[in-house]
């Protein structure tokens, strides 16, 4: 995903530096290499026997492929000796017989290991989907739109990649040097022994660049992320970007960005320029030495002619195999970074409980005590010692000037964030271990953020209620004043989203807040659900869900205070506090700061 060149000559970059993960970073954890490998075997555990049946068919296809060799050493001693047309026609024939026995062997070897890497590749994307949903709101907030999509795009599909073409083939090619070695040593030990040390250069350039080579992936998985959030960011803004005239801004952040890109494919490039002309170096060093000390032993008669171009034959053979691994070697640090990327994810991502076994709250009474809160776990709370309770089927308003917390609170009251001290309950059991099922039957968080998913409206609708009937969406559509619905072309069946009939902001979160209605939640807590509606539409819509909602409790975040003059109680929030709280008429009377801005609004009014 980086792009950029570097000669083999140049002088070696520094190193570059592994991306920070955890609190604080804004970015999603890295899996370290213990966990990464743990998952592995995992993987390999879940699909066991068809792992089993590639292994066994290398084996059987490296060892027909030691054959050749040996035979032809066996041909050279044959004819040196005298031996019949006959002998070595046979010999030849067995040559031929197993050179056919490897290609199908091999074949069939390379598409056990196909089907295995693309069940495993299906296994890691169903999973990684899974943590996602799983994941705290937070977390996928802080980790950023353009990290997650990295890693569930390019990241899987390097995984992909290796476990289909690379997995296949490098683990054919290490049975096969395996089994070559073997052979060489159980032809002539010393020969074997002499073949070995003349591959250590191998050995020295490998571990040489895969000291550096899983940093610096990690590093270009960390710029690639980077890179996407920047331009995600830009894209989702471009009309804000646009009025502003942010244009010249943007652009030097995408291009600070593609140079972080450029500049870590540039070390990647760097280690594969020293690695790959080291390693063709090496491989040629084997066969001359055997052939030197081999000239020397048989010129002592301590081995025949055959045995030493056999000896050599298994050293040239072992070329193939290495090269297969030493190619492969850029694929699988890739995809050993990208694998510990998705892994990552799972380090945050919430245990997704069942309600079977998960805590089942008491009643629907919510209680929050003595609660603080900051951003990320560390720095200043933002939220100060808030206390308060919410009887069931109770309305209640929070109010304040920007900045106050009542967005935060909210969150806290969703279980989207948990609190630093304190709890926030329902029912006695923490809000945040509520089981997903469970915690949208419970309390749903509607915001000014809305979302319109590509299909039909019908399908967007059915995703709170999958066994809802056509009235009832209509239904859901009407409480919410989306009388608009039923003018589209084909009605519940309309094509909405980005290559559909496009709605406005005020249907789409009319759209969302019918998903609300259908999916019946006790609580519901409103963050300026209905900013993007004009005042007549947001009072008859907010209106209308009071009506569907009677019996359940309704926590409205609310700008405009005709809302807090209709709730049970007001909470009024300043700097983190919660400073009053009681009905309108008695925070009125009182002459404090609700009092304050409501005469204020109602003045405005």
């Amino acid at each position: 995903m980086k792009t950029g060149t570097k000669a083999a000559s140049s002088p070696e970059p520094e190193p570059e530096p592994e991306p920070e993960s955890g609190p604080g970073s804004g970015l999603l954890p890295v899996a370290d290499p213990r966990r990464a490998r743990r998952a592995a075997f995992g993987l390999i555990k879940a699909d066991g026997r068809a792992f089993t049946v590639v292994v066994l068919l290398n084996a059987l296809a490296a060892a027909a492929g030691l054959v050749g060799p040996w035979l032809l050493g066996r041909i050279v001693d044959t004819v040196k000796r005298g031996g019949t047309v006959a002998d070595v026609d046979r010999l030849a024939v067995t040559m031929l017989v197993c050179s056919l026995a490897q290609l199908l062997l091999s074949r069939y070897a390379r598409y056990a290991g196909h089907r295995f890497g693309e069940r495993t590749s299906a296994r890691i994307r169903e999973q990684f989907v899974d943590r996602v949903l799983a994941l705290p709101a937070s977390a996928a907030e802080r980790g950023g739109t353009g990290d997650l999509t990295a890693r569930g795009t390019n990241d899987i599909a390097t995984v992909g990649t290796t476990l289909r073409d690379a997995g296949p083939e490098v683990s054919m090619a290490m049975v096969q040097v395996l089994f070559v070695l073997g052979a060489a040593f159980a032809l002539d030990p010393i020969l074997g022994g002499i073949g070995v040390v003349a591959l250590l250069g191998i050995w020295f350039a490998a571990r040489w660049y895969l000291r550096r080579a899983h940093p610096a992936y990690l590093a270009e998985g960390a710029a690639d992320s980077a890179l996407a959030e920047v331009l995600v960011t830009t894209a989702a803004g471009a009309r804000t970007v646009e009025a502003l005239g942010l244009q010249e801004r943007r652009v030097a952040a995408c291009v600070a960005a593609i140079e972080r890109v450029r500049s870590a494919q540039h070390r990647t490039l760097f280690l594969r320029s020293v690695l790959f002309p080291a390693i063709d170096v090496s491989q040629v060093l084997p066969v001359v030495a055997v052939l030197m000390a081999g000239s020397a032993l048989l010129e002592q008669k301590a081995v025949s002619l055959g045995t030493v171009v056999a000896m050599a034959m298994y050293f040239r053979q072992l070329s193939t195999p290495m090269d297969t691994v030493l190619l492969w070697m850029e694929q699988l640090q890739g995809s050993g970074a990208s694998f510990a990327r998705i892994e990552g994810v799972g380090l945050v991502a919430r245990e997704r409980r069942t309600d079977a076994d998960a805590p089942t709250p008491a009643d629907d009474r919510i209680e929050v005590r003595d609660v603080r809160y900051a951003y990320d776990g560390g720095g200043e709370d933002v939220l100060h010692g808030v206390d308060f309770s919410v009887r069931p089927g109770e309305r209640i308003a929070v109010v304040g000037p920007s900045g106050a917390g009542k967005t935060t609170l909210g969150r806290l009251l969703a279980g989207v964030d948990e609190p630093r001290t304190g709890a926030v309950t329902v029912g006695g059991v923490p809000v945040a271990t509520l089981a997903p099922d469970r915690l949208r039957r419970q309390i749903v968080l509607v915001t000014q953020e809305h979302h319109v998913f590509a299909g039909t409206v019908r399908d967007n609708l059915l995703l709170a209620a999958p066994a809802a009937t056509d009235d009832e969406l209509r239904q859901a559509l009407a409480v919410v004043g989306a009388e608009w619905a039923a003018g589209l072309p084909d009605g519940l069946d309309t094509q909405v989203g980005a290559d559909g009939h496009r709605i406005d902001g005020a249907q789409a979160q009319q759209l969302a807040l019918a998903r609300v209605v259908l999916a019946d939640p006790h609580t519901l807590i409103l963050d300026e659900a209905t900013a993007l509606l004009d005042p007549t539409t947001a009072r008859h819509t907010e209106r209308a869900l009071a009506a569907v909602l009677e019996g359940r409790t309704v926590i409205a975040i609310a700008h405009r205070l005709h809302t807090a003059h209709d709730a049970d109680r007001v909470a009024v929030m300043a700097d983190g506090r919660l400073t009053e709280l009681g009905t309108h008429d008695e925070l009125v009377a009182h002459g404090g700061a609700y009092a304050r801005l409501w005469s204020s609004w109602h003045g405005g009014s």
